[in-house]
């Protein structure tokens, strides 16, 4: 019998503040955490950007931070505070504790200053800068804070990292390997040399004017790109059993994980895959499409990634289905990345917990090729909702979908 998987701690650095219920009240009000960043800090164009109010000072001594990148910080503070949240003592074996963590760039900003050292300056790279700059240092450091002998692992799947580290987590516990763990995922990345990156890509939102905060649209028909984000969210999971007994509050329960390739573009979506991805997540939770509630879609505000996610939708889900509430929080945190996976599932089982779906922002006019039923302006009450499905999909053909539902008390 498979041991059914809790939510039981969320811990957050994200642009839209440190706080998790303060986060979600944002999000239900449609506030937006994306910001300007001129061209005098991006060494090019103008760009907006969802940056993460974080002083490391709290959870690092002055010696450590010389090897510990901006990524790895963010995500020791974000799982302390899951662990906080989740009012958990970790077990006295700690072979039996799991940290699963998403991370696409690894630490830029070491990257970043050991080529402006070599090349700029051409002085000496410092050795910190391999440790520092590897996608698992974040594990690697979460690991070492709470004494964590059980599996340590990064999944680098560009935009579904996260996502899938919650799901490879969930499967963990569920098979009995592990009984808690702690999973989610970590970016860190607003630099200059990562953001023309982006803008030579030509898929950035544009400035909007006097309203930076409102530069992403996600399904708007005027949309006009993404918002790169930093950030780190971490979730607290568990045995359903084992929190139940030792009284957690249990914001959810993650029931069901897939993971398909488009096998078709590196960067450009696909609605088969879309489709069997989220067909495959609903079949591992034992559900089927009608008892979904609420989608917390990728929805990153590009001309092509919204239609073709409302197209795999409208497959599943039948196009302006009533049951199927669906809204794009990227177009008020911006995209992570790697971690955006686990801030949008935390974000799914705080829905799930509190009944409540938030809103896509910003969008004035609804592409009329993206008709589902979008939740658009500010957040709306769900009293009725049972089950949820969060989706995660990635340059490279990886997408990862995660279902879950509210917990009976």
């Amino acid at each position: 019998m498979k041991t059914a998987v809790a939510i039981t701690g969320i811990g957050l650095i994200s642009p839209l503040g440190n706080q998790v219920e303060a986060v979600f009240s944002r999000l239900m009000a449609g506030e937006s955490g994306i910001r300007l960043l001129d061209a005098e800090v991006t060494g090019c164009k103008p760009a907006v950007v969802g940056a993460a109010e974080f002083d490391p000072a709290p959870w690092f001594t002055r010696l450590q931070l010389s090897g510990v990148d901006r990524v790895s910080q963010m995500a020791v503070a974000a799982a302390t505070l899951a662990l906080e949240d989740a009012a958990l003592t970790l077990p006295a074996e700690r072979e039996q504790v799991g940290v699963y963590v998403g991370c696409a760039m690894g630490g830029s900003s070491a990257l970043d200053k050991g080529f402006h050292n070599f090349y700029a300056e051409k002085s000496r790279v410092s050795p910190l800068s391999v440790i520092a700059s590897m996608a698992n240092a974040p594990a690697g450091h979460i690991s070492m804070r709470f004494g964590i002998t059980g599996p340590s692992v990064n999944y680098s799947v560009a935009c579904a990292s996260s996502a899938i580290a919650l799901g490879e987590a969930m499967r963990a516990i569920r098979h009995g390997e592990i009984t808690h763990a702690i999973a989610g995922g970590a970016e860190a990345m607003l630099l200059p040399g990562i953001i023309n990156a982006w803008q030579s890509m030509q898929v950035l939102a544009s400035t909007a004017g006097e309203h930076p905060e409102q530069a992403c649209r996600p399904y708007d028909k005027e949309r006009s790109g993404l918002v790169l984000a930093e950030g780190a969210a971490f979730l607290i999971l568990e045995g359903l059993d084992a929190a139940l007994a030792r009284g957690a509050r249990i914001y959810a329960t993650l029931d069901g994980y897939a993971c398909r390739s488009d096998a078709t573009h590196i960067t450009k979506p696909d609605v088969g895959g879309q489709v069997r991805t989220m067909r495959a997540a609903l079949a591992d939770a034992g559900l089927s499409a009608g008892q979904i509630g609420y989608c917390n879609s990728h929805g990153t505000a590009t001309q092509v990634g919204d239609v073709v996610e409302c197209q795999a939708l409208q497959s599943i889900w039948g196009e302006d289905t009533p049951g199927l509430q669906v809204s794009a929080t990227k177009s008020m945190h911006g995209h992570l990345l790697g971690a955006t996976g686990g801030l949008e599932t935390a974000i799914t089982a705080l829905v799930l917990y509190h009944q409540q779906v938030p809103p896509t922002a910003n969008c004035r006019q609804l592409d009329e090729n993206c008709r589902v039923q979008h939740v658009l302006g500010k957040g709306v009450a769900a009293p009725d909702l049972q089950a949820a499905i969060s989706n995660s999909f990635a340059f490279g053909g990886s997408n990862a979908s995660l279902v879950l539902q509210r917990h009976q008390a």
